[in-house]
């Protein structure tokens, strides 16, 4: 029997050739029309495997959210809920800073996406074991969520020209540096990750030690 000319149509070349167009020009590049010309297929034929353009970018988030790392959460991981907490935030940003476009679907919340789900299970549940009541475990998933979106949505330092001119010392007498931010735009957003961070779990740490005294 010859072999097909095109590889078969799967959901999984759906959701990279869709990944790839939100990577490269957004939310608004991706199309039923558009996706059936970069697979060279027929555009009814990816309602085979996706009901609609929502379903396509529901799965293209989910993608994103199975690159989060959440070995720190296992039960038999040593680390306590502060270090797991941090290092949960630092894999699960820098899965959205590597694909920026596909966070404002992320920031939806879960919904029935099952990667995204696993995330929020994950979290919950180490919460509990470590003490915290389920209400406030709740909370401690959606501040998290909160943050760390948040801080994938755009760059603070990429928010500032780099023109001396735009900082008149007249008008602004605290941003004479402010035109080096965006070449050190790594370095700044970086590093109030860390800071915010640092001071979000240095927070929770002593409503945990008052939760345990009482």
């Amino acid at each position: 029997m010859a072999r097909p000319r095109k590889p078969l149509l799967s959901r999984e070349r759906i959701v990279e050739t869709a990944s790839a167009l939100v990577d490269a020009e957004g939310l608004d590049a991706v199309s039923t029309r558009r996706l059936a010309a970069e697979l060279g297929v027929s555009g009814p034929s990816l309602y085979n495997h996706f009901r609609n353009k929502d379903e396509i970018l529901d799965a293209v988030a989910d993608a994103v959210s199975a690159q989060v790392d959440l070995s720190m959460f296992d039960e038999s991981d040593k680390r306590d809920w502060r270090t797991a907490l941090h290092d949960w935030a630092v894999s699960y940003r820098a899965a959205l800073t590597d694909h920026p476009n596909t966070v404002p679907v992320l920031a939806r919340g879960p919904g029935r996406r099952p990667a995204a789900l696993k995330v929020a299970d994950a979290v919950f549940g180490a919460m509990v074991r470590a003490g915290w009541p389920p209400a406030q475990a709740t909370h401690i998933g959606a501040l998290m969520r909160y943050f760390i979106t948040g801080s994938a949505l755009g760059s603070f330092a990429r928010g500032f020209v780099d023109d001396e001119s735009a900082y008149d010392p007249a008008d602004y007498p605290h941003l004479g540096q402010a035109h080096l931010l965006a070449e050190r735009q790594q370095k700044v957003d970086e590093g109030a990750f860390e800071t915010g961070l640092r001071a979000l779990i240095d927070g929770l740490s002593v409503q945990y030690e008052a939760l345990v005294r009482a």
